[in-house]
């Protein structure tokens, strides 16, 4: 179990925090393809549960960008059930389909005046970002650890910078918290 009180605590103190989910638990296959997989009840639940996490970590997104992949629309559809109205969402087949240069670009194009933005994703594009965004030199070793692991479903990896978003470069993220679905039970 993770401590998301000491989490938000420190998250607090950081202008600007990304945070990179892989979607929830998808259905294996469909007949539409790769991109029209849906969620599975698993991944619902845990795309809930994943929103109040954040929520009680007081990272509710001023700015969603999410994936248009089914499965991904289906995760950010979800996690708005507990957000409300607050976060501005768009959804871009790019982030299924251009890999870490598109999810590179949605950072470069955040107003400065944005302080929380949520990605929601794919694998391996998710994993991939972490590593190139991420400060090795900064943070806990374990957490630098579990991010290179790769990002199970709903799993979110929280970054973060005095630097607006627009200015990120490589590995100017400093790593804050990694947060499976599996934690949250």
């Amino acid at each position: 179990m993770v401590n998301l009180k000491k989490i938000g605590k420190q998250a607090a103190d950081v202008p600007h925090v990304l945070v990179l989910m892989r979607h929830g638990k998808a259905e294996a296959a469909s007949q539409g393809g790769d991109a029209e997989r849906e969620l599975t009840d698993k991944g619902r639940k845990q795309a809930k549960r994943m929103a109040k996490a954040l929520e009680e970590m007081g990272l509710v997104p001023d700015v969603i960008a999410s994936s248009a992949a089914t499965r991904a629309r289906q995760t950010t559809d979800r996690m708005l059930q507990v957000f409300g109205d607050k976060p501005t969402v768009a959804y871009h087949m790019d982030l299924y389909e251009g890999g870490v240069q598109a999810l590179l670009d949605e950072i470069d194009h955040t107003k400065p005046t944005h302080r929380v933005l949520l990605i929601v994703c794919h694998e391996p594009t998710v994993s991939e970002a972490a590593q190139w965004l991420v400060d090795p030199d900064q943070g806990k070793p374990q957490v630098l650890g579990e991010m290179r692991l790769g990002f199970s479903p709903a799993s979110v990896a929280i970054l973060g910078s005095d630097k607006p978003f627009a200015e990120w470069g490589l590995h100017e993220g400093r790593p804050l918290a990694f947060v499976r679905a599996g934690d949250l039970d």
